[in-house]
């Protein structure tokens, strides 16, 4: 298959990312049944499984980053994505190319009848990533999750390390004991034999998350953390701690003091892949090279615009933060915001920090689960901030850019499908 039949066939098939249908039934028997046909792939190498709420993208391209530091071959399978499908497979930090990307969705069509089932979109490309890996020959791939875990697709591998990050509220209606609930499904991705690696530090959810089939179980807060930080050029200035010992003066180039979390996890999940410290050197290359599109990211100065996926409250808590501790805010802030369904739109704005905006463009996200702009400008306007809806995302940010002076500060943030729009146009319309 060529890419863009490739992306018919996948369009044939169920995408509850796009529609946030509720799974009945959850079983991995499909995906068991097309792997299977496919020669089990997942297991022709050793895996990082990484699941949690937030920062389960970031700590998988730390922990990438650090691998390829240490000179391996990784293979790394994270989703949604921002732009382009083909950011999900990437090969040493290089998203696969269309013809690639094409030929191993083609791979897994060709074996669907033989599956006796008919998989959904993600589970498709699951397979085609696990796939892909093998022929490519990875030394380790780092998967993360795509939903909860113990009944997502990537569930069929068994990483030797597992990773949470922590337990938030996404997916879930709400009720009842939801955190446990939430808990309970991602560390179903702990297998036996494996280190689990845990970010999450609630007390309450401490005698659950300690009755898995690891191995061992390293905690966040006691066996690891992140025991320095420092606001420096551009990130942070830490200091790491891992059962392997210290390590000091380590930049990391991102923003957000909740990174600085997701660095002690993802060093101690590379650790416990080695089941050894790191060798200094290998620390700093790796985090000084990291990257991770779309969260708090500057693509442009003078105006000032960031772009971070605060999908979530806790998201948009953490960018609330963000700005506040590591910017300084000369001019005025404007803020272009669009959500999905399934979110309060005055929450999520309130969460943002938005009633400290100069003004504010909503935006319709370009997805059937969309809340439409005018909903969102309502809201804000119900909290005091000068707001006006567009239509599109791209006259949001013309708007915004064209309302801001030099010293103004443009905030794009809000749904994926927001902020991964609004990153194509800056990055070809715009000299960043």
């Amino acid at each position: 298959m060529n890419l863009a039949t490739a992306l018919r066939y996948l369009d044939q098939h169920t995408n509850l990312e796009a529609t946030a249908g509720r799974a009945e039934g959850l079983s991995l028997d499909r995906m068991r049944s097309l792997v299977s046909v496919l020669g089990d792939p997942q297991l022709a190498y050793p895996v990082i499984h990484i699941t949690g709420t937030n920062g389960k993208g970031s700590v998988a391209r730390m922990v990438s980053s650090l691998l390829q530091a240490a000179g391996l071959s990784v293979g790394t399978y994270t989703s949604p994505h921002l732009e382009a499908i083909n950011e999900r497979l990437s090969w040493n930090g290089e998203p696969i190319a269309d013809d690639e990307l094409g030929r191993v969705i083609g791979t897994v069509a060709a074996v669907e009848e033989l599956s006796g089932t008919v998989p959904s979109y993600f589970e498709i490309l699951t397979a085609a990533a696990l796939s892909w890996f093998a022929d490519i020959a990875v030394d380790v791939a780092v998967v993360e999750v795509g939903m909860l875990g113990r009944w997502d697709a990537t569930n069929v591998a068994d990483g030797v390390v597992a990773v949470l990050t922590n337990v938030g509220h996404d997916h879930t209606d709400g009720r009842g004991d939801w955190r446990r609930a939430i808990a309970e499904e991602k560390v179903g991705i702990v297998k036996a034999g494996a280190t689990f690696v845990c970010g999450e530090t609630n007390p309450a959810l401490r005698t659950l998350l300690a009755d898995t089939p690891a191995e061992t179980t390293w905690w966040r807060g006691e066996d690891l953390d992140c025991d320095q930080h420092v606001l420096a050029v551009g990130g942070w200035a830490l200091v790491l701690r891992t059962p392997g010992g210290v390590v000091e003066d380590v930049h990391l180039p991102l923003h957000g003091a909740h990174q600085t979390d997701n660095a002690s996890i993802a060093l101690a999940a590379v650790e416990a892949f080695f089941a050894r410290q790191l060798d200094d050197e290998v620390v700093l290359e790796g985090f000084g090279t990291v990257q991770v599109p779309g969260r708090f990211e500057v693509v442009h100065r003078e105006p000032t615009v960031v772009l971070d996926a605060a999908h979530n409250l806790d998201g948009a808590r953490a960018c609330a933060e963000t700005l506040r501790e590591e910017f300084t805010l000369s001019g005025t802030l404007i803020v272009v915001a669009g959500f999905l369904q399934g979110k309060d739109p005055a929450e999520m704005l309130d969460a943002i920090g938005a009633r400290d905006a100069g003004f504010l463009i909503a935006c319709t996200p370009d997805s059937p689960r969309a809340i439409k702009a005018p909903e969102v400008a309502a809201a804000a306007d119900g909290l005091g901030i000068v707001a006006e809806s567009v239509p599109s995302i791209e006259e949001a940010l013309n708007r915004a850019l064209g309302l801001a002076g030099h010293d103004d500060f443009i905030l794009v943030t809000g749904s994926l499908y927001v902020v991964g729009a609004a990153r194509t146009q800056l990055c070809t319309e715009v000299d960043v």
